[in-house]
């Protein structure tokens, strides 16, 4: 048997009010200027793996992402994440995508691989782009989640059945050269999806020996929300049963949703709560879960109620479109970005994907960028590696730069200590410029910074504490 040992989500600052955007009621989550499916994966990583016991299973051996909006459509995404990660170099990679699905089959892949006795991390992120003024552009929305699963008896969630299915159907798709996806009238869907996402269903309760009436949440996903309308019926759930589907303040987050509810389950669930995870496109996948006695052990420090309340929604919709490359704008009058160097990324791997800095042995003094020589000793050759991605720092002093070639200007430069000793130059992000301080507390976030020749350019910056 296998299960999740522990578990993270992410949900982006910023917020497009609907109604101000005249497409509807309620907000949608929107990932900013310098955030994709990848940098958000990242943050929901590392929320999972500074979560848990001291006993559990360790690191990863295996990372699986699931997305439909990967930056590099040819080149693998993982990469990035596992060096943001600090991963180790052995660690196996698999990418999986093309559906929204994809998210909860990736969990379900991750429990088999648990089962097989590996420890398997999940990351699911989405960017999810609709035509302007249409469904899926209001219905949808930006996110990440992730798990880590390893063995049941070191679970805080345990697998008790599952069931899957494939479904030819024409439901939504999308050519690699079309810019938005389409969806067929939904009352075709919901004649093959309805009854398939309904089967499904009732032979993973059927597997895991689980009664409907018994579960405490019930998850239910689908890139139309009739094709799993009737399940709540059909198998007599009760209105307290049914998760709240974040339609209103988040909006479907592609493959990262079926995820993202059920962390938000976990967030609040009890020891022996069961859950019914359903995840319906082309097909569906169908996972049982029970929360043991070790559940509390398992959540990261901010639950997915926090990220929900850690947000800025006054994001002009103007903004949102030129942000996303819908909308034509007159670029920042200065050249083109140049492409990231190769050789010079590999070099400094460590320093630039998972800031490692290097602290000296003799007298302790911090550096970002790792240096050889201690500038306060004198010491040489004598520093430790040490990751500074999760350490805090503040505000020494910033600049407002009205010139630098940004999608959001004016870009706020700043130069940060942090509080374990340490100081560094870096660019501010998810701050409103007249609201900055010196003394701000601020933590590191792995960003986008620019886009040069067909090249993503990752890095951190820092943000204010969410």
């Amino acid at each position: 048997m296998s299960g999740i040992l522990r578990y993270g989500s992410y949900i982006p600052f910023y917020r497009l009010d609907r109604q101000a955007a005249g497409i509807g009621r309620g907000e949608r989550a929107i990932a900013s200027y310098d955030e994709d499916s990848v940098s958000m994966a990242v943050e929901a990583g590392r929320q999972a793996l500074d979560a848990g016991s001291p006993d559990d299973a360790g690191s990863p051996d295996t990372l699986i992402f699931a997305t439909t909006s990967p930056p590099y459509a040819e080149k693998l995404n993982a990469a990035a994440i596992a060096a943001a990660l600090d991963l180790p170099a052995q660690t196996r990679s698999v990418e999986l995508g093309s559906n929204s699905r994809m998210g909860l089959s990736g969990l379900s892949l991750a429990c088999d691989l648990a089962a097989a006795g590996r420890t398997t991390l999940l990351c699911a992120g989405d960017v999810v782009i609709g035509a302007p003024g249409g469904a899926r552009e209001r219905d949808s929305g930006d996110a990440a989640v992730a798990f880590v699963t390893g063995p049941a008896e070191q679970a805080i969630a345990r697998v008790l059945g599952s069931a899957s299915a494939t479904s030819e159907v024409l439901d939504v798709w999308r050519t690699p050269e079309a810019p938005f996806a389409k969806q067929w009238e939904e009352r075709f869907g919901v004649e093959v999806l309805g009854p398939v996402s309904l089967d499904t269903a009732q032979r993973a309760l059927a597997t895991a020996g689980v009664e409907p009436a018994s579960l405490a949440k019930v998850v239910l996903d689908a890139t139309n929300r009739r094709d799993v309308a009737g399940i709540p019926k059909a198998l007599g759930l009760r209105p307290e049963q049914l998760a709240n589907p974040l339609t209103d303040n988040v909006g479907r987050s592609g493959t990262a949703h079926a995820g993202l509810l059920l962390a938000q389950a976990l967030d609040t669930a009890a020891p022996g709560d069961r859950i019914l995870v359903l995840s319906t496109a082309d097909g569906c996948d169908a996972l049982v879960l029970e929360a043991t006695d070790r559940i509390a052990e398992g959540r990261p420090r901010r639950s997915v109620a926090h990220w929900l309340e850690s947000k800025r929604t006054d994001l002009p919709y103007n903004t949102y479109l030129k942000w996303r490359g819908i909308l034509p704008f007159e670029p920042p009058r200065r050249p083109d970005p140049a492409r990231p160097a190769a050789p010079i990324m590999k070099r400094h791997e460590r320093w630039k994907y998972a800031f490692h800095g290097s602290r000296c042995q003799e007298c302790g003094q911090g550096y970002l960028p790792p240096q050889r020589v201690c500038v306060k000793c004198g010491a040489i050759d004598s520093m430790n590696d040490e990751r500074f991605a999760d350490q805090a720092c503040r505000i020494t002093t910033f600049t407002l730069d009205h010139l630098a070639y940004s999608l959001q200007p004016p870009v706020i430069s700043t130069v940060v200590d942090f509080d374990c000793g340490g100081r560094m130059a870096c660019e501010l992000t998810d701050a409103e410029p007249k609201e900055v301080s010196i003394g701000d507390n601020l933590e590191m976030t792995f960003r986008r910074f620019y886009t040069g020749q067909g090249v993503h350019n990752y890095f951190w910056k820092a943000r204010p504490v969410r």
